[in-house]
């Protein structure tokens, strides 16, 4: 599948079979984001791969946004080893874990798994279930399986502003 068809095609997933997804599979997808690129390549990413049943009892008490998902990723950076931009201060960390996201998101649309990038959660919970250290940020949940047979785009996920109305040259 060529890369504008595959983002044309894919679409998040909330309707989910209960087939759990395959090691090799989930080995593909973490792949994607482990080779995804990050400022001056520190790759502060930690990713949390929740797939047990205690695993994702324990997600559904972070988000409602669950969707009955037999999977989901939890995708955080480690504060302490972004890239940092001089001039302001700002680091990488929330930009390189959306990036590492969005590999895995795309590699498991080409296996056939369905997911659905979940930002919905509460933070405080996420850290208490998962006894996540100060020092790691979650940013993404990434919630997946197989698509069931009733799964379709929501409304509108076809529908976008002119391009004219997103891209500029040289001026806003």
């Amino acid at each position: 599948m060529d890369f504008l068809k595959l983002a044309e095609e894919r679409y998040s997933v909330r309707n989910f079979t209960d087939k759990a997804i395959e090691q090799d599979t989930l080995n593909k997808i973490l792949k994607a984001g482990h080779l995804a690129p990050t400022a001056c390549n520190r790759q502060p990413q930690k990713i949390l791969v929740i797939n047990s049943e205690e695993g994702l009892a324990k997600l559904r008490k972070c988000t409602k946004c669950h969707f009955g998902a037999p999977a989901a990723m939890l995708i955080c950076y480690d504060k302490n080893e972004c890239w940092q931009r001089e001039y302001d201060g700002k680091t990488s960390g929330v930009i390189d874990a959306s990036i590492v996201t969005t590999h895995m998101m795309l590699e498991a649309t080409t296996l056939g798994v369905g997911t659905t990038w979940v930002m919905y959660f509460i933070p405080e919970a996420v850290r208490e279930e998962f006894a996540i250290p100060d020092n790691i940020e979650p940013v993404a949940l990434l919630v997946m399986g197989y698509p069931a047979p009733a799964a379709k785009p929501s409304p509108g996920h076809s529908e976008f502003k002119p391009i004219e109305d997103v891209v500029s040259y040289n001026k806003f």
